[in-house]
Formats: structure tokens, sequence, C-alpha cells
């Protein structure tokens, strides 16, 4: 039953907190104006500014801030029992995470597009710019070569992905000419294009699994299969096309069909979920424990560590990126911000939930393996009825968790493979064959990570002419030699070897937990500039005074635990200096900037900051059309 009140529980106080907290930020705080300029509008040229429909960049937006971290960063924090991870996700996510991914899509939009670190310069400090800018650079590169590694394992694990997360490029490509070129209405092609994704999901499973390793005869790399090498240059080569190409020819589409698939699986999942509650297959409570207390002797302590762990689903500074680097650039209108910002926040929240469920009573309804490569799967359930339900359902839980494997044993395919299981079992409620729901849960993990992945690339070449443009170097402002740095630098880390013993393509992986309290670090400063925009115009500020802090110091504490715990402190370890080095130039970019803070935070109240200089009075007329919105 527990299963059941909080799977539907979550998604109903999700719609409530979206009609009241939303909507009183909205009208009370940010007072989105229906007819104030918007950059899409104003700086429209149909390769980045492009006026798009609320629905469509709806899908985009979803899909690029969702990525795995809403699945991998739950899968990981349900170690410490399932209550704290939900508590998390869903105040976190209410309060914290889309105050902060709707309050930088609004600041964005009212400068023009701006990206947050832009932003900073004006509304803050002049160094705060190059400042913000460096953490977004350091960031997005381990982002870069986390995602590339990601899905690369997911596509060497789960061949039956590949082929429906390829198809969706070519499709989204011919649907964003139809739409751009001959004013075709998106939702109609968009249904067909979801109709062959889910039939080359059923292909991909049964019938045409693609393993790279078998196409390609190349010697494996140290310990890493050459599958994931070769994909994570498939993979970043990929990125560099995608990020210079104009947004209505595939993100927009590709990320639209994505959105449908997205959602239509996620559907599926609560569905399943409830089914499982309802019928006592499912049951959180007696798969696995509330707060644990076996947890393994070399984990991290809960406190701060859930708050950087779970950062997608609950609050990610990530999203600050998405919002104020892509979606600024296409929405059309300021009413649609609170739809796109808050709401799509929400949903990702609504995911965390599923897969916290998933992870813990999911994987209590049944076991399964895989035998050799490309075997079928075998499915016996474990879930009866009465005394021997709950010890199933207890015993499945602590073989997916087992302490005694330690924190570091429990690797990213455990940590995946929980939901991907966990979700499978909720699709057979449905009667979903076992092999297929595997396939569909795996082809949600790649897709939602895929579109980050290229987005994160675009990301990165906007950082990096704006850095190169402020300190005058003129070739890396075309962007097409900043997206070539961009997945040069991204591909170095991801092939980065962590030691001679692990081989290429372990060095990514490696940094992980860094990335973990950068990411958060980075929400913290993103707070810090809504907080001056607000103060700035004599604004309410403690809705976004309190998240800030505590998106300040609970990732600062979690990387000077990192840095410094005598056990396995970066600085104590020779393996790990690289990480504190890494640390102590994060570290010391935020503590300045948190300087530069306080030190006009009296003298900035009810203070504008200069303004932006004004664009020229006429602007070339464009064409425009259905799905990218406009004046028809």
């Amino acid at each position: 039953m527990a299963t059941l009140l909080i799977a539907a529980g979550a998604f109903v106080g999700y719609i409530i907190a979206y009609h009241t907290y939303g909507k009183w930020l909205s009208k009370k705080i940010f007072n989105v104006d229906g007819d104030a300029e918007v950059p899409s509008k104003q700086l429209r040229d149909d390769v980045d500014f492009v006026p798009t429909k609320k629905e469509v960049i709806f899908g985009h937006h979803f899909t690029s801030i969702a990525g795995t971290g809403p699945i991998v960063g739950p899968a990981i924090a349900v170690f410490w029992g399932w209550l704290p991870a939900l508590l998390w996700v869903l105040f976190g996510s209410i309060f914290i995470g889309a105050v902060h991914d709707f309050g930088a899509l609004i600041v964005s939009l009212r400068n023009r597009g701006q990206t947050v670190g832009e932003v900073a310069g004006r509304l803050i400090a002049p160094r705060t710019r190059i400042l913000f800018l460096l953490i977004l650079l350091l960031a997005l590169t381990v982002v870069l070569a986390i995602f590339g590694l990601v899905i690369a394992i997911i596509f060497a694990l789960y061949p039956e992905t590949v082929l429906p997360v390829w198809i969706t490029m070519p499709i989204a490509i011919v649907i964003g000419l139809m739409v751009y070129k001959q004013n075709a209405s998106l939702l109609g092609p968009s249904l067909i294009a979801l109709a062959i994704v889910y039939a080359s999901i059923y292909i991909g499973a049964y019938y045409l699994p693609i393993n790279i390793s078998t196409l390609f005869d190349i010697p494996v790399l140290g310990a890493f299969p050459n599958a994931v090498i070769l994909w994570t240059f498939v993979l970043l080569a990929y990125c560099a096309i995608a990020s210079v190409m104009p947004v209505w020819l595939l993100l927009q589409p590709r990320d639209f069909i994505n959105s449908h698939q997205l959602v239509l699986a996620l559907g599926l999942l609560l569905i399943g979920a409830i089914v499982a509650g309802a019928t006592g297959q499912a049951d959180l409570v007696e798969s696995a424990p509330a707060i644990a207390s076996n947890i393994p002797a070399d984990a991290p302590p809960i406190w701060p560590f859930l708050f950087i762990t779970i950062a997608c689903g609950a609050c990610s500074g990530f999203h600050c990126l998405v919002s104020s680097g892509t979606s600024s650039k296409q929405v059309e209108s300021e009413l649609d911000a609170q739809y796109v910002g808050y709401g799509a926040m929400l949903l990702e929240g609504g995911l965390a939930v599923i897969v916290i469920l998933a992870c813990c009573a999911g994987v209590g309804m049944g076991e399964f393996s895989r035998i050799g490569e490309g075997a079928a799967y075998t499915y016996q359930p474990t879930m009866v009825e009465g005394t021997d339900a709950q010890l199933a359902g207890v015993a499945a839980w602590e073989t997916r968790y087992d302490a005694s494997k330690g924190w570091a044993g429990f690797k990213l395919k455990d940590k995946v493979g929980a939901f991907i299981h966990g979700g499978a079992n909720f699709l057979g409620t449905l009667g979903i064959p076992l092999k297929l729901g595997i396939s569909i849960i795996a082809v949600l993990v790649a897709s939602f990570a895929a579109t980050t992945l290229d987005t994160a690339t675009r990301l990165q070449r906007y950082v990096i002419q704006e850095l190169a443009a402020t300190v005058h170097i003129k070739p890396l402002t075309n962007k097409y030699a900043a997206t070539a740095l961009a997945v040069a630098l991204g591909g170095m880390v991801a092939m980065m070897p962590a030691s001679a013993a692990q081989g290429p393509g372990s060095g990514g992986l490696i940094l992980w937990p860094l990335f973990g309290a950068t990411n958060q670090l980075l929400a913290g400063l993103a707070f810090m500039v809504i907080v001056f925009y607000l103060r700035r115009r004599n604004k309410p500020i403690a809705f976004a005074l309190i998240p800030m802090i505590i998106m300040l110091i609970m990732p600062a504490w979690a990387m000077l635990w990192n840095m410094f715990n005598s056990e396995t402190g970066w600085y104590y370890n020779p393996d790990k200096q690289h990480l504190f080095l890494f640390a102590v130039a994060v570290m010391a970019l935020q503590v300045w900037m948190i300087i530069e803070g306080v030190l006009v935070w009296t003298k900035s109240k009810g203070l504008l900051e200069e303004q932006l200089p004004a664009l020229p009075v006429s602007q070339p007329a464009v064409a425009t059309s259905p799905a990218a919105g406009g004046s028809n």
C-alpha cells in the first residue's frame, strides 16, 4: 500500500505545488508579462534564437535537464534508505530545484538570453563573470566526459538500445525540415515518430541488438572493452555536429519526440507501480529499509552527501545552464516560463520518485539474469503472499545493495541496472514481457542521457565563446572552433586512464565524486545571481536566500570531507592528488565569488544593475513556422 500511496501522492503533490507555489512565484515575485520582449524574438537568427511553442520547448528542456542524474543519484542514495531520498526529492524539487530553474530562466529572459555567468558580471561584480564562466567550463568538461561514458556503457551492456536511440536522429531531421520548410504541424509527425521508436525498441530487443564490438575487430584497450571506447568517440563526434546545427533542425524535433517517448515510459512506470502496490506485488516498506542501518564502512556520511548524491531530481546546478543557455533563447513568451522552468523540474522530481520505488520495491518483485551476450532473459517471480513475500523482497534489495561490497564496489552498471530491472518488473504488471520491458527502460535511460549530452556540448560552446570574447582570444569566438575545443576537452577527460591497469576510458569515472559537489555548488552560485536580481528590484528574497545558503554549504562541506577525511581523503592519497587540486580550484573560485557578493551586498538593495546597450531599432524579418511559433 505504501508503494501505491507514494506513487500517486507524489504526483498529486507536484500538481498542487505547480498551481500554488509556482503560480505565486510567477505572478507575485517575477511578475511575468506576456507583452515583454523575449530574446527569441529580439535576436532571432534561426540557429540558436528561435521562438518556439511551449510544448516543444518543454520537451527540449525536460529531456535536457533530466539526463541520467535523476536515475543514478536516487539509485545510489537509497543505500541510506528510501525515506531520506524520498523526502529530499519531494521537498527539494518543489522549494529549491524548481525555484532555481525557473529563476535562472526568468533572469536570462530579461537579459537577452545571456547565461547566468554573463549576467553575474552586471548583477554582482564584473569579476564574477569570469569566475562563474571558469566554474562552468570545469563542470561541463566533466559532464561531457561522464555522460559520454555513461551512454557508451549503456550501449555496451544493453545493445538492444542502440537502434531505438540512433533511429531518432534522422527521423528528427526529416520532421524538422517538414515543419520549418513546409509549415507542417509538429504533433502529427512526432506521434508517428514515437510509433517508429517503439517499433524499433521491439526490433532491437528481439531481432537486432547492435554490438559494436562484433562490427569492428579492435583489440581491448586496458581493462575497458573496446565497445565503450568506440561508442564514446562516436557519441562525441555526433555531439560536435549536433551542437552547431540550427535548433529547429535536430534539437527541437528530437527532444519533442523523445519527450513523448519518455513521458509515455514514465506513465507506464507510474501505472505499473500503482498496480503493483494495489495488488500487493510490490511493497516498499517490506522490501527495503526506510532508513538503512547496514551502511558500507567506506560510505560517506548521509549528511551532507545525500544533498549532492541526489542532484537532478531535487536540485542541480546544470539546470541553470539549460534554462539560461538554450531554453531562454527559444521561449516565445514570458507566460510560458512557469510551464517550462518550474513544471519540467517537478516532472523530473516525479521521475526520481519512480526511480526510488523501482530500486526498492520494484527489485523485490522478481529476480532475473542474462547469460551471455545477446542471450535471453530468464525470470522467476519471488513475490508471493504473506511472510515469504516480505523475505523475498528484502533479499532482493539486500542483494542489489550488499553492504559487504563496500561503497566503492557498487558499480555504474549496478546503479543503472537496479532501476532498469525494477522498472521492468513494474511494467510486467501491465502484461509487458520482461525482455521488452527491460529494453523500454534501458532506452529511457539512454535517451535521457543522449539529449543531455549534446545540449551540454552546445552549452560548453557558449561558455568557451563567452570566455574567449572576454579575454580576447578571437579564434575561439568562432562556434566551430569553440565546439571542437569543447569536445576535445571532454574526450581527453573521458579517455584519461585512472591507472595503467584500468586503461583508457576510466579517467572520467574517477571525477564523478567531484562532479556531484561542483554541480551543487553551481546551483548555489546561480541562486546568488537570482537573489541579487531580486534584491536590486526590492523584491522578497527569503524564498531564494535560504536555498542559496543550503546549496553553498552542503556541497562545500561534502567537498572538504572528500579532500581531508583521514581515511580516504584526496589530500592523503597519492593516486588522487589530481582530484584534490581540481577541488582546490573549484573551492577557490567559489569563495572568491562569494566574497565579491558580500562586498556589494549592502549597496545593491534597490539599485538596478547596468543595463545592456540598446538593440538596433529595426530587425530583419524572418519567416515563421507552426512549430517555431511566432506570429502565424
